[in-house]
């Protein structure tokens, strides 16, 4: 137990001071967790290893890397700065929507990586600072990925280890999500409302943008159009055929694959494979603490300060919240779930008994993310595009405007978990 306790915290140390690459660091320590036996391949492979997580995450990213190439993104940025008329308060509106709706259906970190481009040159466009927009990029993405199943990673973990339908997240999730977008972009206009002054002309500049000039495929657009529709669609039924969402991701990517006739050597070079490693190499880690009755005991601790429901899917939710802040949503929501499930058996709970505490880890998991630059990939991603302007993002500037909103959004989410599963 110590020896597993050492190699995860070691692990985890080099994930999060970023000494090697998070990937290498996950890998380094699965390696060790295999080599000594503490968790042998053979039982990972059958019992840890979320193989229906991976294959999603690796279907949708096919489908985001084909439809990307059609220009589709910049459209939608373009078409929503024109619909605000290159007015900056309404732009930060549109924007922020267009950003949240793409990162509810598409991989987030994709949506920001091709949509902030476009936020960037209408601030220039308009003679203003693009902080204010790259920071609702991030906050809008990340609020947006956690309405449904397949908009964020710890939604998809979460949606695999309880067995949760994409109509599940739909029906608990989004309604919040909604709720939170709306206050969050309300108090940006308010933190921000010196930067919406732009002259007349400037607006008119981006207003004369040409939306349709983005589109750079548009056969390839409208079929990838059809096929996500498709995918989307047998996503609200999957649980009625009996089929995981692992299997309708690979099916729409198949499928797109065919109809697009496009090299699948050109698209898997585009997949994130750093990503599907860094996730294979957390399960076996946090597999290891399972194995070894880590998890069973920290779940002890919980229910040994309270087993009072509502106090214990508080503590998870800010407990999930504190740790994708501080560590990343990905490798606490791993690590958490575990955790979850121990606190299920302890208390006897049948299934049906335990969604509140999955939602209130997705819920802190997600909003969490946006807390600081270091809570999920698509804040890195924005940090990495904003290197290139004038006020690029850092950890101090997005602190003093994400934490607080953080904050808020977790309060809101406090009180509809216990208004809606508790009272």
């Amino acid at each position: 137990m110590i020896l597993v306790a050492v190699i995860f915290v070691a692990a985890y140390f080099f994930i999060v001071t970023e000494r090697v690459h998070r990937t290498t660091a996950a890998l380094a320590g699965a390696s060790l967790i295999l080599i000594l036996n503490i968790l042998p391949l053979k039982e990972a492979w059958v019992e840890y290893i979320d193989f229906n997580t991976l294959l999603l995450l690796i279907g949708m990213m096919i489908i985001v890397a084909i439809t990307a190439r059609t220009g589709l993104f910049q459209y939608v940025a373009i078409k929503a700065a024109k619909l605000a008329r290159g007015r900056a308060w309404l732009v930060l509106i549109t924007l922020s929507a267009s950003t949240a709706i793409l990162s509810a259906f598409l991989d987030n970190v994709t949506t920001v990586l091709l949509t902030i481009p476009m936020a960037i040159l209408i601030a220039d466009t308009l003679g203003k600072s693009p902080l204010p927009f790259l920071i609702a990029g991030i906050l809008s993405a990340n609020i947006g990925g956690m309405a449904t199943l397949i908009g964020d990673p710890p939604n998809i973990l979460v949606g695999s280890a309880a067995h949760l339908s994409f109509m599940d997240f739909i029906i608990n999730l989004t309604p919040i999500a909604i709720v939170i977008f709306i206050v969050t972009v309300l108090l940006l206009l308010l933190f921000f409302h010196r930067h919406f002054r732009v002259r007349p002309e400037m607006e008119r500049k981006v207003a004369a943008f040409k939306e349709r000039e983005a589109i750079r495929d548009p056969l390839l657009m409208k079929k990838s159009l059809i096929v996500l529709g498709l995918t989307l669609l047998a996503f609200i039924f999957h649980h009625r055929f009996n089929l995981l969402p692992s299997t309708i991701a690979l099916g729409g990517a198949a499928l797109l694959l065919f109809v697009s006739r496009i090299n699948p050597e050109e698209i898997f070079k585009e997949i994130e494979w750093p990503v599907l490693f860094f996730f294979f190499g957390l399960f076996i880690l946090v597999g290891a603490l399972e194995k070894v009755g880590i998890m069973g005991h920290l779940a002890g601790l919980i229910l040994k300060v309270t087993e009072n429901p509502a106090a214990i899917a508080l503590i998870i939710l800010w407990g999930a919240a504190f740790g994708s802040s501080l560590l990343s949503a990905v490798p606490s929501v791993i690590a958490l779930i575990p955790i979850v499930e121990q606190i299920g058996t302890q208390l006897g709970l049948p299934p049906l008994e335990m969604n509140h505490l999955w939602w209130a880890l997705a819920l802190g998991a997600c909003l969490g993310g946006n807390g600081t630059i270091m809570g999920a990939a698509a804040n890195l991603a924005v940090v990495g595009i904003s290197e290139k302007t004038r006020t690029p993002l850092t950890f101090k500037n997005f602190l003093r405007v994400g934490m607080p909103l953080t904050l808020v959004s977790l309060l809101i989410a406090s009180i509809y978990i216990y208004f809606r599963y508790l009272v």
